[in-house]
């Protein structure tokens, strides 16, 4: 048995894996959802801290579980490599996830990266053109069932406080946890070539293709729990 704690992207919302958690527990696992701070002021180091927290006894050693298994969804990729350096985890997972560079804040990451120019040439080669602007149903929810991408769109947005995204990530290298990344091949937001190429360039790995897009654990439950299973 393995304890996966779900770290959340810019939403914030635990909600998002709510699909996912049932999937887990049905297969003898364990499943940890945090709901990720919301003030303007929270940065990394206290959304790493939320996570911690969350995970509590849990950790490997303890009397509570099996060991940890961290799964960061999209920004969440700035905060799992704090985590670890908080509580001892086995396994580190990027799922679609921005891989940071030491001293870059998530408001670099864009530009650094080229993400632009690789989205541009996505929207191009999907014939919407390379100027299209970013639609939330139609470049995150595209593949999400009606009725969950309702649900998800009836809640109050806040958005991510500024301060995760004005921060400098701090550490000066990849902690030292076995790391996976799984890429959702119809990813519309993070193309998969742009993620073969960052996540090789930044930690010489290797991406695992998985179906669906940005928002997999909403659209691609059971599948994404296969991968995340290695089934």
């Amino acid at each position: 048995m393995s304890t996966f704690v779900l770290i959340p992207g810019a939403d914030g919302r635990a909600w998002y894996w709510h699909r996912v958690v049932p999937e887990l527990r049905a297969r003898g696992h364990e499943a940890i959802t945090v709901d990720l701070p919301a003030q303007d002021s929270a940065g990394l180091a206290e959304h790493a801290d939320a996570v911690a927290e969350a995970i509590g006894g849990r950790a490997p050693g303890t009397d509570a579980g099996a060991g940890v298994v961290l799964v960061a969804q999209s920004l969440a990729g700035f905060i799992a490599p704090l985590v670890c350096e908080r509580v001892p985890v086995d396994r580190l997972v990027l799922l679609n996830a921005m891989v940071p560079a030491p001293g870059e804040s998530a408001a670099e990451w864009w530009a650094a990266t080229g993400h632009a120019e690789a989205r541009a040439d996505l929207l191009t080669r999907m014939g919407r053109g390379a100027d299209a602007g970013f639609d939330v149903r139609t470049d995150f929810f595209h593949d999400v069932p009606p009725e969950i991408t309702e649900e998800a769109l009836s809640a109050d947005e806040a958005g991510p406080p500024a301060a995760l995204f004005s921060r400098p990530w701090p550490l000066k290298r990849w902690p030292d946890v076995p790391t996976r990344f799984l890429q959702g091949r119809d990813d519309r937001f993070f193309p998969v070539g742009f993620q073969r190429r960052v996540v090789r360039e930044r930690l010489g790995l290797g991406i695992e293709e998985i179906p669906g897009g940005h928002l997999v654990a909403l659209s691609r439950p059971v599948e994404l729990v296969r991968a995340l299973l290695g089934q």
